[in-house]
């Protein structure tokens, strides 16, 4: 039986130290995060001395509470928002702005209600593709639309799909573009339960299937359990009595059980609740949440 002191070994391993920028070693991963730090306040950063490298194809969860900086560094890793200081870097080059080599899907579906799902998803393809024929776009617009179970809906507007539907056309146009990094800003956030479970099953097989890299923010721990193969935990800033202490990268912890694991299996799994207390006592404990 995999244990929660076993947890702790393993995330103590791989949780990124605090040195000087000039002392810290080249990282290895196709995306790498060294040093990145917000503020807006300038004695009271946000978070700071955040870094941390993702696998190609690897599945990377981040949990923490509101306030600790999550959205930012997914932001930055967008290209839609700056560090005050540090770098991040995917395939050997800095990230400076968006790229269609990363795909974003948020919370909000951002689908243009004028367009159907069939040109919503075709207008991304050939932004990525411009000089693709019509045929081409279609081909690849109706492979992701099957994925996503939406083929009878292709086009249909966004007014007359459900919530779980939008939600499934944004995943659906991220993967369209075949981007090399996938960005989820809680995208099932908004879905009830039954929605949600039913998305990160379709989800699940399409990483599996293009051997996605992604990068997944979530409040849902069982969420985390099920999807990621790393989940990294994140601290809120807080005062203390030597003074204020910014938001940082708190634990890295790997997920030991089986990445063959489906939803209704998790809670049968060797392992599975020692995980899940041991994130849930970081969250109640130790996150220090505002």
């Amino acid at each position: 039986m995999w244990s929660e002191s076993s947890v702790r070994e393993s995330a103590a391993r791989v949780v990124p130290v605090a040195v000087p920028t000039e002392k810290v070693s080249p990282m290895s991963g196709f995306l790498k995060v060294e040093q990145l730090a917000k503020a807006y306040q300038a004695d009271k950063p946000v978070f700071a001395d955040v870094s941390f490298a993702i696998d190609q194809g690897e599945f990377v969860c981040i949990i923490g509470h509101s306030g600790c900086g999550k959205t930012t560094i997914l932001n930055v890793l967008a290209g839609l928002d700056t560090a005050s200081s540090g770098n991040a870097f995917m395939d050997g080059r800095e990230i400076s702005g968006p790229s269609l080599e990363r795909g974003v899907v948020f919370q909000s579906h951002a689908l243009m209600p004028w367009l159907t799902v069939r040109q919503n998803i075709a207008f991304a393809v050939k932004s990525r593709w411009p000089d693709w024929g019509k045929a081409a776009v279609n081909t690849q617009v109706e492979k992701y639309v099957a994925l996503v179970g939406l083929s009878q809906a292709i086009d249909k507007k966004p007014s007359q799909l459900s919530g779980g539907m939008k939600q499934r056309v944004g995943i659906a146009r991220a993967f369209s573009i075949s981007p090399k990094m996938l960005l989820l800003d809680e995208p099932f956030g908004a879905l009830d339960a039954l929605t949600r479970g039913t998305i990160q099953d379709e989800l699940m097989s399409i990483v599996r299937e293009t051997q996605q890299t992604v990068f997944m923010i979530t409040h849902d721990v069982d969420e985390a359990i099920l999807l990621a193969d790393r989940i990294l935990l994140m601290s809120n800033g807080s005062e203390t009595p030597t003074g204020y202490v910014p938001g940082g990268m708190a634990e890295v912890v790997i997920n030991p059980l089986p990445r063959s694991r489906t939803r209704a299996q998790l809670h049968h799994l060797d392992g599975y609740y020692d995980l899940r207390n041991h994130i849930v006592d970081f969250l109640v404990s130790r996150a220090k949440a505002h």
